[in-house]
């Protein structure tokens, strides 16, 4: 089973987007056994707004099998896309609230 998590990364560094991923999956665990992670973290992807927001549609929700929203995922744009697009092609919607 793979698994798309959709998390804010604006003003983020990479050290706390990831810490807030995996902090996030090790509460995942508790529920879904056996995932396998789809990567949406692009390190060396130099891309406009838009840019990464396709290629995370394309290489990430595309892949999934279920999707994971973090935190407040419904006050950014493109996390509020990804979940219109889960939902509107019926892949499973997940919700976990993070502490910062």
């Amino acid at each position: 089973m793979k698994v798309f998590v959709s998390q804010p990364m604006k003003g983020k560094t990479k050290e706390e987007i990831l810490k807030e991923r995996n902090d996030a999956l090790d509460k995942f665990k508790t529920s879904i056994v056996g995932f396998e992670l789809v990567e949406t973290y692009f390190e060396n992807f130099n891309g406009n707004r838009l840019q990464f927001l396709g290629k995370s549609i394309s290489e990430g929700l595309a892949l999934a099998d279920i999707a994971l929203f973090l935190g407040n995922w419904h006050e950014y744009d493109g996390c509020r896309c990804e979940h219109f697009i889960a939902v509107q092609y019926k892949v499973p919607c997940f919700y976990i609230d993070v502490i910062t």
